[in-house]
């Protein structure tokens, strides 16, 4: 399925970082979080351009961060490859990312 996020301004380093804190605080908190709890669509954006690089996941990364659409499966992939090499904190951010992208899939009925 296409995703694309239409967000004009990406959230910066220390929004992301608040933002990825405050979702893990509280779906932490939850039993069974519904996948609807995500992070606002600008910090996907912004996490989307922290992985920006040379690499064929970082170009889909760019892609998206620029506005286009993106494969949700592939997008799930690049998500999965960057976390390999990441810090703690990216993964985290790549974590709320993927959550991002599967309540894209759920709201669109994928």
């Amino acid at each position: 399925m296409r995703i694309s996020c239409r967000t004009s301004i990406p959230a910066s380093d220390l929004e992301i970082a608040a933002a990825v804190q405050q979702l893990l605080d509280r779906r932490g908190s939850m039993a069974h979080a519904p996948v609807s709890l995500t992070v606002p669509d600008n910090v996907a954006v912004g996490i989307a351009g922290i992985f920006v690089s040379a690499t064929d996941s970082g170009q889909l990364m760019q892609r998206f961060y620029r506005g286009g659409d993106v494969d949700s499966t592939e997008m799930l992939e690049a998500i999965r490859f960057e976390q390999d090499y990441a810090s703690a904190e990216g993964h985290a951010a790549l974590y709320c990312l993927a959550g991002w992208v599967h309540a894209q899939v759920h709201k669109r009925g994928g």
